[in-house]
């Protein structure tokens, strides 16, 4: 296994307080006005940290999309199942895995550059276990998933084969769970490229892996299971590497020795996964549910919508690996009390969101009317998705806005609001508009965008407004003073 064991820099690069003036409200500190010098400095450590972030995402999309690929060729039923029980696994099972994960942006940062680093193993542990929790019900609805879809009217042979997949799929459900957990515990410390080592070691297996158990010679082939298979295979491994890793490479200082500590606030850490799952998850669901409305409008809106939604996610990727690394690096300054490094973190990781929205949304605006025929040759749909790719262009920049804030948000601890704020912009605002122009003023899928785009601009104006209103200073104090009393509970971190 090729890992760097050195790599243990935190995203901070010392951890003096802030300068606190004779009241002590560390007025003296935001009175600097920001240097250039200074964004700068924190646009490359936050890019730095980025790139693999970005790396280990796309290899992981990969990971779930071989699997596709390589079942797709069987038939278009084996196809249409592996896609739909792909479908059901991210809205059952990844999206909630992710939401829950996305409380440790709030408690890991911060406890690695305090005084009680065993902080970072033991809130670990505690996930870990929340997480092997939250698996049980998922695990029941994956089992039963043929019942599940029947109900919501899907063909009775392509239901069970998708829920076929779904039973296999789930041998690599708990590994899944740990391994975006433990990718958190490393990232915390700055160790940031083992992960995107690890999965650029599996990926190739993966793909080899899916060759052999779908189409390799026949005492191993398996046909359609053999896909699902391969990819719980593949996760399986990432996590033994992981363990690995941990145990004879990574650095002891925030580890936690397993005890019954690690059964504990599990109550508090539960409501902050929520909260997570509420920010993370309800935008996940709801372009699915918006997939559903555009089948409505005929198989040429569906994949008009599948090519527009798979090209928003690939350009989702940048920002939002970009939200991973900026809670990070501001949890880590805010536990070392350096509120106005935190404030410029936070400014700078807006600020790159948007310069990598205009560049991508300059690409879809120049080749919209070339995009379509990279999916299919169709002119109505080339055609449609042409009119529509203007839209996604320009919602790019509230699209990576909204990501990036929600991940200040999340260090921070204001789960809670990051969610409310996700949630009444798409259920409230954009999936009722999009709804209402698609049907009652016939603009059919052009209207549905229509509402997500406008669930997007609202979730990026309403967070970015409160990210740049925040007194970081006060907020690095407040992290401080609780961190030194060694309190280790969530509801010391979390703010309503």
């Amino acid at each position: 296994m090729s890992v760097d064991s050195r790599e243990t820099e935190p995203l901070l690069s010392g951890q003096s307080g802030p300068e606190i003036d004779e009241e002590g409200t560390g007025k003296n500190e935001v009175e600097i006005k920001p240097s250039w010098a200074e964004r700068l400095q924190e646009s490359k450590i936050l890019l730095k940290y980025t790139a693999p972030v970005y790396t280990t995402h796309l290899l992981e999309h990969l990971i779930l999309i071989a699997t596709m690929v390589s079942i797709g060729h069987l038939s278009l039923e084996a196809l249409a199942a592996s896609a739909l029980g792909g479908m059901m696994a991210s809205l059952t099972g990844w999206s909630i895995a992710h939401g829950f994960a996305s409380a440790l942006d709030s408690l890991l940062p911060q406890a690695w550059t305090s005084e009680h680093q065993y902080h970072v193993g033991l809130w670990t542990q505690r996930m870990i276990v929340l997480m092997g929790l939250v698996n049980i019900p998922i695990l029941c609805i994956w089992h039963n998933a043929e019942s599940v879809l029947l109900v919501f009217h899907q063909e009775p042979e392509i239901a069970r084969l998708a829920a076929i997949y779904l039973k296999w799929l789930s041998i690599g459900l708990p590994a899944y769970c740990f391994n975006i957990v433990i990718r958190r515990y490393f990232q915390a410390q700055g160790i940031i490229h083992v992960s995107s080592q690890i999965i650029a070691i599996i990926a190739p297996v993966n793909a080899l892996l899916n060759w052999l158990l779908v189409w390799g010679p026949q005492p191993i082939r398996l046909g359609f299971i053999g896909g699902p298979i391969a990819t719980a295979i593949s996760f399986n491994l990432i996590s033994i590497y992981f363990v690995i890793y941990g145990i004879w490479y990574a650095p002891r200082s925030a580890w936690h020795p397993i005890s019954s500590r690690s059964f504990h606030s599990l109550g508090s850490l539960l409501k902050l996964g929520l909260a997570g799952v509420g920010q993370v998850a309800s935008s996940w669901w709801s372009w699915t549910f918006v997939g559903f409305m555009a089948s409505q409008f005929g198989p040429v809106a569906l994949a008009t919508h599948i090519v527009l939604l798979s090209s928003a996610s690939t350009s989702y990727q940048g920002p939002y690996s970009l939200s991973v690394a900026t809670p990070i690096r501001i949890g880590n300054l805010l536990g070392a009390g350096q509120g106005r490094k935190a404030r410029i973190t936070a400014e700078v990781s807006l600020c790159l969101s948007l310069l990598y929205a205009l560049c991508v949304g300059l690409v879809f605006f120049i080749f919209r009317k070339q995009w379509g025929y990279m999916f299919n040759s169709d002119e109505v749909m080339v055609r449609l998705v042409s009119d529509i790719m203007p839209l996604v262009a320009v919602f790019q920049i509230a699209d990576g806005m909204s990501v990036v804030s929600g991940g200040a948000l999340r260090a921070r601890g204001r789960n809670s609001l990051g969610a409310l704020i996700s949630i009444t912009g798409f259920y409230v605002i954009g999936i009722p508009l999009g709804v209402y122009l698609a049907f009652s003023w016939n603009m059919g899928l052009f209207g549905l965008w229509i509402g997500l785009a406008s669930a997007l601009w609202y979730s990026a104006a309403a967070s970015t407004y409160v990210i740049l209103r925040t007194d970081w200073v006060k907020e690095g104090l407040r992290v401080c003073d609780r961190l030194e009393k060694g309190d280790e509970s969530p509801q010391e971190i979390v703010q309503a």
